[in-house]
């Protein structure tokens, strides 16, 4: 795929990231309860990590590694959020990940957001299996994975090591079989 993809819901648009998304990426990103839930996002968020954020995705594409997509809504192209998959081409899987700015939570994004990405990733780039995780205290989260009839695999017992903290993570799946099977 040489031309980024464009995926379009019935709210959403989910497009390229572009150097006028440095100021929503600043807006939503400096956001200690967004920090708190992403392994990668640092905190506080300033100009000089929008613009890491933003050549480590677009490089991601360049390479095959990984296509992260800019959230936004269809009749207003603002970023509000960011979804993605980071391939694992060895293995046909990728991990699903995603963050939604704080003011449009609870409005149902990530789950239409998710339904758009996992349809991208099994029929557009043929993978056999994408995965998730969401930290325990991140119910929402597991609510998104869940509305996408993505199946609980696993809890990681103090996974992650975060500031001196070891931090668990819930894992779901779904592998292009179930996909199929639930459509």
């Amino acid at each position: 795929m040489k031309k980024f993809p464009e995926l379009n819901t019935p709210r959403l648009k989910l497009r390229k990231i572009h150097s006028g998304d440095i100021s929503s990426l600043l807006k939503y990103c400096n956001n200690k309860k967004i920090s708190d839930q992403i392994i990668n996002m640092p905190y506080p968020f300033g100009e000089e990590d929008a613009i890491f954020r933003m050549n480590f995705v677009l490089q991601g594409f360049k390479n095959k590694e990984r296509y992260v997509f800019a959230i936004t809504f269809r009749e207003i192209q603002k970023l509000i959020g960011q979804i993605g998959l980071h391939l694992d081409k060895d293995n046909d899987s990728a991990q699903l990940g995603y963050w939604i700015g704080e003011p449009f939570w609870g409005k149902g994004i990530a789950t239409e957001a998710t339904a758009a990405i996992l349809n991208f990733g099994f029929k557009k780039l043929n993978l056999n299996k994408i995965y998730a995780t969401h930290f325990p205290d991140n119910k929402a989260s597991g609510k998104v994975m869940l509305n996408n009839k993505m199946i609980k695999e696993a809890e990681l017992k103090d996974h992650y090591k975060i500031n001196d903290t070891y931090k668990s993570v819930i894992q779901y799946r779904l592998t292009k079989k179930e996909y199929n099977a639930k459509k």
